[in-house]
This record gives C-alpha cells, sequence and structure tokens, in this order.
C-alpha cells in the first residue's frame, strides 16, 4: 500500500492528519491532489532524521513494524511517498 505523506520536520510536537478527516479537509479544502496524510515529527530535516520519525510514526498509526515501512521518493522533498508491505 503506499501512502503520500506531506511532512513537517523540526515541530514542536508529532501528530498526524489522515486524510478525509474534518481538519484534513479544511487544511485541503481547495487541493486536487491524492490524499496526502500530513504529518508533523519533532525531528530536523538534517542526515534523513525526519524520514525516520515519520516511518516511526507511519508504523504507530498502522499498527505495523518499522521495519515493514519503506520511504520510496521524496528523500529531501515535504512530499513524499512510503510504502507499507504485509
Amino acid at each position: 500500500m503506499k501512502i503520500f505523506v506531506k511532512a513537517k520536520a523540526g515541530a514542536k510536537t508529532e501528530k498526524i492528519i489522515p486524510p478525509e478527516t474534518k481538519l484534513w479537509k479544511e487544511k485541503n479544502s481547495e487541493s486536487n491532489e491524492k490524499e496526502w496524510f500530513v504529518i508533523w515529527v519533532k525531528e530536523p530535516p538534517i542526515q534523513g532524521r525526519a524520514n525516520i520519525a515519520i516511518i516511526k510514526v507511519l508504523a504507530e498509526y498502522f499498527k505495523v513494524s518499522s521495519l515493514q515501512i519503506r520511504l520510496i521518493s521524496g528523500f529531501s522533498s515535504k512530499q513524499k511517498v512510503f510504502e507499507i508491505s504485509a
């Protein structure tokens, strides 16, 4: 399964807003893009630290091991695509 993420690194608190929630719709009301998860992590975007933190947040959200999640694209971008394997 592919997961599309808008990353917010260096945040004060970690949180995740999945697509199709009321808050997500308010923040993306004019967006014609795919349905994106918005994820805030405390780690800065330095040497992949934010990417690792996002993987941990996704693993907790989907209740899978972090080893089952890999970053497919967006290594140095705020828009990322992750894949969760079974």
